[in-house]
C-alpha cells in the first residue's frame, strides 16, 4: 500500500480536555492509551472521550504495552523538575510501580520513550541530565539509551547520544532506531545477544535544521520558519518499513521509507490542528488507525492511515492467541 498524504480535515479530536498527551499506545485486544499529566494514562473510549487512570506523579511521556497488558510509562519528570523513572502501570488495577529509578548511582530525570522486544527486554531513552529539558536542546551528548532485561538487570547500553527521545525497533527487532531531538535526525543501531546494542549510524537524511543553543520552547515562529525545523520527536514503524517520524516544531509527520527518502505524511502550517506531534500508534482491526500525540494541546488525534502499523509485541502476541 502506497503513502499519501492526509489532509487535515482526516483528523479527528478524541480526549478532548486530556493534559499533554504526548505518548500514545493501542493494547493488544485494541484499546487505545494516551499519557496523562495529572495522573497515568487516559482510556480513548468509543464515541470520542476518555477515562482518566492514576494519580499525579511526574510527567508521563512514552507508552508501551508489556506482554502482560501492563503499560510501561517513561516519566519525564524533568519537565516538572522532578524525577523521571520507569514505571508500570495496570490500568485494571491502578497498581503504579517503579521499575528503574536510578542506573550507575544517578536518579534518573528525563525518561523519554520506552519500547519492549519479544523476549521481554525493555529498552528506554534517557534525554539528558541537564537542570532543565530546553537547556539540554544545545545539542549536548549526555543523553543514553538503557535496558532492563527479564532477569531484572539494569544496564547503560548507547551512551553519548544529543537528547535521545523516540526509539523503535525493526520488525526483526535486528535494528535500534533513535531520534537526536537536538541534531534533527536518526541513528540506528544494531541489536546485539544479550540485550546490548552496537555502534550508531545515520538513517536517512537530516529532518530539518536546529538551533544550536538553548530555545525558548514557547516562542511562536511563523510558518516560513517553522516548516524547515528539525527536532525529531516519536518514532513508530508501519507494515511497509516506513519509519514514521514526528516532527513537533514543524507541526509535521514524516516517514523515512525503506530507501532513505523522505515522505510528508501531514503537515499544518499553522499549527493550529497539529500543533506539537510527538508520538504516532495504530490500532484498529486493520491496524489502520492513526493516533497522534503531542505535547502542547488536550487532544489527541485520530485518522485513517494509508498503511498500516507494524504490530507491537502486544498487539502480535495477542492476534496469535486469538487466532489459535
Amino acid at each position: 500500500m502506497p503513502l499519501r498524504r492526509l489532509a487535515l480535515h482526516e483528523f479527528e479530536k478524541l480526549a478532548q480536555g486530556i493534559e499533554r498527551p504526548e505518548g500514545v499506545a493501542v493494547s493488544g485486544d485494541g484499546r487505545p492509551f494516551a499519557a496523562w499529566h495529572r495522573g497515568a494514562v487516559g482510556e480513548l473510549l468509543p464515541g470520542g472521550g476518555w477515562k482518566p487512570h492514576g494519580t499525579p506523579q511526574g510527567a508521563p511521556n512514552g507508552l508501551a504495552f508489556d506482554h502482560d497488558g501492563t503499560i510501561l510509562i517513561a516519566n519525564f519528570g524533568i519537565f516538572d523538575g522532578t524525577l523521571g523513572p520507569l514505571e508500570r502501570f495496570d490500568p485494571a488495577t491502578g497498581r503504579r510501580e517503579t521499575l528503574v529509578a536510578e542506573i550507575e548511582g544517578r536518579a534518573l530525570t528525563s525518561c523519554n520513550v520506552v519500547v519492549v522486544g519479544r523476549d521481554g527486554t525493555i529498552w528506554c531513552s534517557h534525554s539528558t541530565w541537564a537542570p532543565t529539558w530546553p537547556d539540554a536542546l544545545d545539542c549536548r551528548d549526555d543523553g543514553f539509551i538503557f535496558v532492563r532485561r527479564t532477569d531484572g538487570t539494569v544496564e547503560i547500553v548507547a551512551r553519548g547520544l544529543r537528547f535521545p527521545n523516540g526509539i523503535a525497533l525493526d520488525a526483526d527487532e535486528k535494528w535500534m532506531y533513535v531520534t537526536q531531538t537536538s541534531c534533527g535526525d536518526v541513528l540506528r543501531m544494531p541489536v546485539l545477544p544479550g540485550g546490548r546494542l552496537g555502534p550508531a549510524e545515520p538513517y536517512g537524511p537530516r529532518l530539518g535544521f536546529v538551533l544550536r543553543f538553548k530555545i525558548n520552547p514557547k516562542l511562536k515562529l511563523p510558518g516560513f520558519i517553522t516548516r524547515h525545523l528539525g527536532y525529531t520527536d516519536g518514532i513508530a514503524f508501519d507494515a511497509e518499513g516506513n519509519l514514521w517520524t514526528t516532527l513537533p516544531a514543524a507541526h509535521k509527520l514524516v516517514a523515512i521509507t525503506p530507501q532513505g527518502k523522505v515522505f510528508t505524511i501531514a503537515h499544518d502550517p499553522s499549527g493550529r490542528l497539529i500543533r506539537s506531534p510527538t508520538n504516532v500508534a495504530w490500532g484498529g482491526d486493520d491496524l489502520c488507525d492513526l493516533y497522534v500525540g503531542d505535547l502542547d494541546t488536550d487532544y489527541v488525534l485520530k485518522a485513517r492511515s494509508p498503511v498500516p502499523g507494524q504490530p507491537t509485541v502486544a498487539q502480535a502476541r495477542f492476534r496469535a492467541a486469538a487466532g489459535s
